[in-house]
């Protein structure tokens, strides 16, 4: 359909990944919505919900990384995109951590119990395998030219700086972070979205600033200095 409108391939294959990421918040959307709707147990509930938004977070990041292949010299698009999906799923996932720092800073903060917090680890580590592997089968269908089965899904190592001075940033960056999270409860919801996600685009350009140097003086690559922040971001 895309070819028939006379598009370019690469705007075919970035209007198709786009596409994808959409769905997969639909989709995760009416989950949400069948979710309240049938399930009356809180921790059942708890489960469901903290499944379906890690489930959409990692899944967004996976297609995400692809993108950022598209254009590796210029970080803007990517930047835009990090910063519009985490608007969509803060607005979507109301509720949930979708991170595991998350859930164990609401239970050292007395706003979790410990039980409701090994519920939501636990949705949230079968939701990142679950997630892997579907976004695995979506690729291997090879709707895009990058889309392809062989890709890795192993972890990466983010630090492309010498140790002392990759400490020093993450700490600030995480410390700014999690401060905001915290000035930021006593805002209205729907601000409070905007300015962090607002907060994760930029800390995500400033991290990227920061490593595109490494070792031996050599420079590295925008492309792959972009991906392994934004699997670190994540």
């Amino acid at each position: 359909m895309l070819a028939l409108l006379g598009l370019k391939p690469e705007v075919q294959d970035t209007c198709t990944s786009l596409g994808l990421m959409l769905s997969v918040v639909l989709f995760m959307g009416l989950a949400r919505v069948i979710a309240r709707q049938r399930l009356h147990s809180p921790k059942a509930h708890a489960f469901v919900l903290e499944f379906l938004a890690t489930f959409q977070l990692c899944c967004c990041t996976h297609e995400l990384l692809v993108l950022s292949e598209q254009d590796p010299a210029n970080p803007t698009w990517p930047l835009t995109l990090i910063y519009f999906f985490s608007l969509v799923h803060g607005l979507t996932s109301v509720g949930t951590a979708s991170n595991p720092c998350g859930v164990m800073m609401q239970m050292m903060l007395g706003g979790m119990s410990p039980e409701l917090g090994a519920i939501g680890l636990l949705a949230q580590l079968i939701s990142a395998l679950c997630s892997r592997y579907c976004i695995g089968a979506l690729w291997s269908l090879r709707l895009t030219k990058y889309h392809v089965s062989e890709r890795s899904f192993a972890c990466r190592n983010p630090i492309h700086v010498d140790l002392p001075k990759a400490v020093v940033i993450e700490t600030i960056f995480s410390f700014i972070f999690h401060s905001a999270l915290l000035h930021f409860q006593e805002i209205r919801t729907k601000l409070r979205i905007h300015l962090l996600a607002a907060l994760i685009t930029f800390l995500v350009y400033a991290d990227l600033r920061s490593s595109l140097y490494i070792l031996n003086g050599t420079r590295k690559s925008k492309k792959q200095a972009l991906y392994d922040k934004m699997c670190h971001f994540k």
